[in-house]
């Protein structure tokens, strides 16, 4: 139950003290460390897409023989599907951006902010969820101890996202350190309790675990490719998201490995 109750905190508390950061800095990310953070972020969600979910899920499937990959791919297919569509019906706006995304409406900047956001954890959440229940269906290929590793990788990389959020809504001028240090924390709310429901369905979704799996990983890499990647790379300086990426694969492929 601890490490249950650890996992699913763990990436809320990395987006909470990545948040946090707007009580201890006066501005602003600077441009080369933004860069690097959010390529590390990318790489971190990654090699959690590839050891932590695809690898599991072929795993699973091996009774398919050559076939193996099938679930993984449908999987994968669906989970790019989920994300392009919500982020074409969602309303949302990203930050360094004046022009809103989804579907029309008349929400306040803050709250388009803040949806984008938590439009990309929604896969995070759910991969933790989905792992979590493959461990109590007592698949062999998933032990406490990766499921703790993913955990402990996605609250690694939502440190940086918790502080990419709070200081520019504070810098901007429009928000107090608490309400910037709130927004920034509600963002991450949805992480664990789309892992609660999905733990709580874990009886129903075992049959689909390889396909759940695969689902998650294919909804991150969307994230990854669509925001993260793109954000790390564009004007100058781009070598330093690549490093950034480096690091973050190379630290969660160790804990995966390490741990699970």
């Amino acid at each position: 139950m601890i490490s249950l109750l650890t996992g699913l905190l763990l990436p809320f508390a990395g987006t909470t003290l990545g948040a946090a950061c707007v009580f201890f800095l006066k501005n602003e990310l600077k441009a080369g460390l933004k860069k690097s953070l959010l390529g590390f972020a990318s790489g971190v969600m990654i090699a959690a897409s590839v050891w932590s979910l695809l690898i599991p899920s072929m795993e699973m499937s091996e009774n398919m023989g050559k076939l193996a990959f099938v679930p993984a791919l449908v999987g994968l297919a669906f989970g790019f599907a989920f994300l392009l569509l919500m982020d074409m019906l969602i309303p949302h706006l990203h930050l360094d951006s004046d022009k809103a995304e989804g579907m029309s409406c008349g929400l306040p900047k803050t709250t388009m902010l803040l949806l984008a956001v938590t439009l990309h954890n929604i896969p995070e959440g759910m991969a933790v969820g989905v792992v979590f229940a493959g461990m109590f269906s007592r698949q062999t290929q998933i032990t406490a101890a990766g499921a703790l590793a993913l955990s402990v990788g996605i609250a690694i990389q939502n440190f940086p996202e918790g502080a990419v959020i709070s200081l520019p809504l504070r810098s901007s001028g429009d928000m107090s350190r608490p309400r910037a240090f709130l927004y920034g924390m509600l963002s991450g709310i949805v992480e664990p309790a789309g892992a609660v429901i999905t733990i709580l369905l874990s009886r129903f979704v075992t049959p689909f675990l390889p396909y759940l799996l695969s689902f998650a990983a294919g909804a991150m890499l969307y994230v990854v490719v669509e925001e993260l990647i793109p954000e790390a790379s564009e004007g100058e300086h781009s070598n330093l998201g690549t490093i950034g990426f480096a690091f973050g694969f190379a630290l969660m492929m160790v804990l995966d490995v390490a741990l699970g």
